[in-house]
């Protein structure tokens, strides 16, 4: 027999039985909760034209997209990300709407790369997106969001970290960086190459002041003293904005009563480079990567024909499973099914009394016992 008609690709797995349902259990408390702030249920397709990924757009780079052809010969990709189909999905369907829109959304997204690291290729991800509110209130109430979904999952030990793309925009603009090399350097910078970051800004002439702010901006992180202590520092307003809307968002929170799960780190950068803002990553105990991201897109809409701010963010579910598994959190699943026994003589009565069950709510496997 061919091996693999029996085994999965690399980077996929079939999930069953109890951890299936588990699964189930966890994707019902997250949705219920976006549910109780407002967001109703969006379904894109699961494969896209290629443009809506395009590098243009800033999403997944083209080497990490599974791409393949229709029969007309336009290229389309699986999605590897939710963001980019909700801002076309929202561009086309709801081109005229100034009041903000509410999105939820779940499904599987595939990234075709081989740096794994354990990590599947395709995953189970839930998410939001609010579209149409520029304020930072929107801010928070996406951050509270993130917060209160992962304690109605169970999980109590985890820390949402918020950066913010403009600050580092605004010292790369004062340091008199082009875009492309912005880009270059923030890449060094966010796999910690810092001997490469200091040759560009080297071979682009930066001050050694600039330097100096651009290549410690991983140093900035920590609670809301690290903001106003970085903040002394700041020089050109772009920067200084950004530290102080994080500032103003720190002060929602804590109107939320959720503010102690936040930390602050200004050295945060995405790859995505369609981020505007704020953008936040969620870490918990036992997983090496965050369990959810997300952050503001106030352009990417634009791409798509329609102006109008954003912000949302994409939970993994694997990684939440594995990590209340890690935790040893128990997850309350529906009652399991019950067994009912039957011969040939007693057929009628016992499918009688499972047909009540059923009605019931109870679920019945009736199972023939030979006598």
């Amino acid at each position: 027999m061919n091996k693999n008609l029996l085994h999965t690709p690399e980077g996929v797995r079939d999930i069953y039985g109890m951890e299936y349902a588990r699964k189930l259990a966890v994707e019902e408390n997250i949705r219920k909760k976006l549910f109780s702030f407002g967001y109703e249920d969006i379904q894109t397709p699961t494969f896209e034209y290629f443009d809506v990924f395009s590098r243009e757009v800033g999403t997944t780079t083209s080497r990490d997209l599974y791409k393949f052809f229709d029969k007309e010969g336009d290229t389309l990709v699986l999605r590897p990300d939710f963001t980019p189909s909700i801002a076309r999905c929202a561009a086309k369907y709801f081109m005229e709407e100034n009041v903000p829109i509410r999105f939820c959304y779940l499904g599987n997204t595939y990234t075709n790369t081989s740096n794994l690291q354990g990590k599947l290729k395709e995953v189970t991800q839930i998410g939001a997106e609010l579209i149409g509110e520029p304020t930072v209130e929107a801010d928070a109430e996406m951050i509270n969001l993130v917060i209160e979904t992962l304690l109605n999952t169970g999980l109590e030990n985890f820390q949402v970290s918020i950066g913010q793309v403009e600050y580092f925009k605004g010292l790369c603009e004062e340091a008199g960086l082009d875009e492309e090399t912005e880009l270059h350097l923030r890449e060094c910078i966010s796999a910690k190459n810092y001997y490469a970051a200091e040759d560009i800004l080297l071979v682009a002439g930066v001050s050694e002041e600039n330097r100096k702010l651009l290549l410690t901006t991983t140093d900035v992180f920590g609670s809301i003293d690290a903001l106003r202590e970085a903040k002394k520092a700041i020089k050109n307003a772009r920067s200084l904005k950004a530290i102080e809307r994080l500032e103003s968002l720190y002060e929602v929170l804590s109107l939320y009563g959720t503010e102690k799960y936040v930390s602050f780190d200004l050295g945060m950068l995405s790859k995505y480079r369609y981020y505007t803002g704020i953008i936040f990553k969620a870490y918990t105990y036992g997983i090496g990567d965050a369990i959810i991201k997300g952050g503001r897109y106030d352009a990417l809409l634009q791409h798509f024909g329609k102006e109008a701010p954003a912000i949302g963010f994409a939970a993994v579910v694997d990684d939440i499973l594995e990590a209340l598994s890690r935790q040893k959190v128990e997850i309350a699943v529906p009652a399991r099914k019950q067994v009912l026994t039957y011969t040939q003589a007693d057929y009628a009565e016992v499918l009688a009394k499972a047909q009540a069950m059923r009605k019931e709510g109870i679920a019945v496997e009736m199972v023939r016992k030979e006598v």
